[in-house]
């Protein structure tokens, strides 16, 4: 005989999905497409900038000068609290960042607990913690000439940076942690998805998974 020691009336966990990949590999992309596609009651979308660990303390150059695509650069306690009472059926206050002064701004938003919550960043699945929440992980694989392109022309037209500094940025920062961290942590996914949002047929097997958990619960 099988007991169930849950109440029947109690809340399913949500589904949990980690979208990592390389800067501006087309991750944010397929994680805002499922979000568009799907009702605010059934998912939600957290982006791991909104964790960058606060530096208000620090002068604007030291700020301007981190190195944003390293482990340390990220709040993980905070993330993992705040997905664990997203787990729990709470709702949870996220830090909004202000790229424009390279830090967390005074603002906060209200994300709510969903049926599934996905979770956008370039280093998900390399944090042990938060990678061993998720349901289902994938890595976005997109190679490195699409990607410093894509980021010129956003840093340029969103974040009012010169093409300089962010080649500048690339190559000091941005290359070597992706090579360290990122790129490694490729092989704990489930799912590797080549060339991020352009990859339509992908997008859709992965708009029937999130459909298919939605309609179970």
């Amino acid at each position: 005989m099988t007991i169930n020691s849950e109440p029947h009336d109690a809340p399913k966990r949500p589904y949990l999905i980690g979208v990592a990949g390389g800067s501006n590999s087309g991750k944010t992309t397929i994680a805002t497409r499922m979000s568009e596609l799907m009702a605010a009651e059934n998912l939600s979308l957290i982006k791991l900038d909104s964790y960058y660990v606060e530096r208000s303390t620090e002068p604007l150059e030291a700020r301007a000068a981190a190195n944003y695509d390293h482990p340390d650069a990220f709040d993980w306690d905070l993330m993992n609290d705040h997905l664990a009472a997203l787990s729990a059926g709470a709702s949870v206050q996220i830090p909004i960042y202000d790229y424009a002064v390279h830090d967390r701004s005074d603002r906060f938003e209200t994300v709510h607990a969903a049926k599934v919550i996905v979770v956008e960043g370039i280093l998900v699945l390399w944090e042990p913690r938060l990678r061993e929440r998720f349901d289902l992980k994938i890595f976005v694989d997109t190679p490195p000439d699409l990607r410093i392109i894509r980021r010129l022309r956003r840093d340029v037209a969103e974040r009012g940076r010169t093409p300089e500094s962010i080649l500048n940025q690339y190559l000091e920062t941005v290359r070597p942690s992706h090579e360290l961290f990122i790129e490694p942590s490729k092989r704990y996914a489930d799912v590797i998805v080549p060339e991020g949002g352009l990859n339509r047929p992908a997008l859709e097997v992965l708009l029937a998974r999130v459909r298919e958990v939605v309609n179970e619960s």
